[in-house]
């Protein structure tokens, strides 16, 4: 498990689901840069009330930054390139939002 920092925007909206035992979490993707301006994935999932409430009150393209677990992994595209990704269970969320 590597702890890190992920800054990017929120790709599509948080999605709240419910697991087998009724405990509520949310999942979200969020678009980072590399060092070599190339898109990479975050795929992210919270468990602390305060992270999900956070995530649900962005929208599609809003600034964001998570702190959290990652797990590095690697997908293939539909023009079958294979491509970075990151999974991560975020617990701490930091954004920009005008109050």
């Amino acid at each position: 498990m590597i702890d890190g920092l992920v800054a990017g925007r929120l790709y599509g909206d948080c999605e709240q689901r419910t697991d087998k035992t009724g405990r509520p979490f949310s999942v979200a993707k969020v678009r980072a840069s590399t060092a070599e301006a190339e898109m990479l994935f975050v795929n992210v999932i919270a468990f602390e009330a305060s992270v999900c409430s956070g995530l649900h009150q962005l929208r599609d393209g809003d600034s964001v930054a998570l702190a959290g677990s990652l797990t590095p992994r690697v997908w293939t595209d539909k023009q079958g390139i294979t491509r970075p990704a990151l999974d991560m269970v975020a617990h701490r969320l930091l954004t920009l939002q005008a109050g």
